[in-house]
C-alpha cells in the first residue's frame, strides 16, 4: 500500500489517498479539501496518477475531516462510509460549520455504514477497520497489516492525542481505545494521523505524555 497525504483547510487536516499500485485503485480518507484550489489539487493528483477511486472513507465526522466529502462523492461517484455511531457527529456539521468561517457545508446522501470489526478492500489491498471511540463516538482507524501502516484519524499524534472536549468525546474512552486497539499493534507500525507528522506505535508507547504504555 502506498500512502499519499495532503494537508488541507485552516485546521491543517491530513487527507490521505491509499493506493494499490497493482490495480491503480485507491481509497480517499477524510477529504478535508475546502477551497476550489484544494479540490483541484486532489483532482489533478488522482488524474495525473491514473488512479481510480473506489472507496470514500471517514475516520470520523468532524468538520475539518469532511469539508471535501460532497465534492469527492460527486466527482468520483462514491458513497461515503462511516461508523453508524458517528451519524449524529456528521449530521451536526452544517449546523456549526459557519462558526469556523466555512459557510454552508453540503453533505452527500446517502452514506453507508462502516461496521467493526470488518475489512475494506481497495484493489488487492485489505484494510482492517478498528473501532476507536473517544475523540468522537464513532471514530475508526484503518490498518494495513502487510505494510504495518495505520491511518489513525484524530486518536494518536506525535506526542499527543485527540481532544476530548467536543460533543461525544471522553478521555477515558479514548485512552482505552488507544491501549486496546493501537498499542496492541507492533511497535514498528507507522501512524498517519489526522494532523501533524507521522509517528510510530513504539515511539508513542515510550514517550507519549498522555497515554503511556503500561
Amino acid at each position: 500500500m502506498r500512502v499519499h497525504a495532503f494537508t488541507f483547510n485552516p485546521f491543517a487536516e491530513n487527507t490521505y489517498i491509499l493506493i494499490d499500485d497493482t490495480t491503480h485503485e485507491c481509497a480517499l480518507v477524510d477529504p478535508g479539501c475546502h477551497t476550489p484550489g484544494e479540490q483541484d489539487t486532489l483532482r489533478r493528483f488522482i488524474a495525473d496518477s491514473n488512479l481510480t477511486p473506489t472507496q470514500l472513507l471517514l475516520t470520523h465526522g468532524h468538520v475539518d475531516h469532511v469539508l471535501g466529502l460532497d465534492f469527492a462523492a460527486r466527482t468520483w461517484n462514491l458513497t461515503p462510509q462511516h461508523h453508524p455511531a458517528d451519524q449524529e457527529t456528521l449530521r451536526a456539521v452544517p449546523l456549526y460549520a459557519g462558526i469556523y468561517g466555512f459557510g454552508q457545508v453540503r453533505l452527500p446522501e446517502p452514506t453507508a455504514p462502516l461496521l467493526t470489526p470488518g475489512t475494506i478492500r481497495v484493489g488487492e489491498l485489505e484494510l482492517e477497520v478498528r473501532f476507536t471511540p473517544g475523540h468522537a463516538p464513532g471514530h475508526v482507524v484503518f490498518y494495513h497489516e502487510p505494510t504495518r501502516r495505520l491511518i489513525g484519524g484524530d486518536m494518536l499524534f506525535q506526542g499527543s492525542v485527540g481532544r476530548t472536549d467536543l460533543p461525544g468525546g471522553d478521555f477515558a474512552t479514548l485512552e482505552a481505545s488507544i491501549r486496546e486497539q493501537l498499542y496492541t499493534l507492533p511497535d514498528e507500525v507507522v501512524v498517519y494521523p489526522g494532523h501533524g507528522p507521522t509517528t510510530t506505535i513504539g515511539a508513542e508507547k515510550r514517550s507519549n505524555p498522555f497515554v503511556r504504555s503500561v
